[in-house]
């Protein structure tokens, strides 16, 4: 009987396969305020923890950063903070965003 291997799955090379055209004009998410550090801690982490995309960051040194331009449109970040400090989270416009590709 042939011997079966595990599959391994890379996740990062699979994004890469994916086409990014993001909206320079219209972000499709918008946080609540422009300066990340008054950002509330608690709800900052859940988006540095749940973003599959890891569009929101924490660096060592304490500072902040969110790029909207890597979004994968799974609404994640709006269902986990968009009572609190996600303002706005629509869908990017016709043929902007992310475009899924077999890899």
């Amino acid at each position: 009987m042939k011997e079966l291997k595990p599959i391994t799955v890379n996740v990062d090379e699979l994004l890469a396969v994916n086409k990014f055209t993001p909206d320079e004009e219209n972000a499709h998410i918008e946080l609540s305020c422009e300066d990340y550090s008054e950002l509330d801690d608690v709800e900052f982490g859940k988006l540095v923890r749940v973003c599959p995309a890891g569009l929101y960051k924490q660096h060592e040194d304490g500072s902040r950063s969110f790029d909207y331009a890597g979004c994968l449109e799974c609404g994640t970040c709006r269902i986990c903070c968009e009572a609190t400090i996600v303002k706005k989270w629509e869908q990017p416009q016709p043929f902007m965003g992310v475009e899924y590709r077999f890899g």
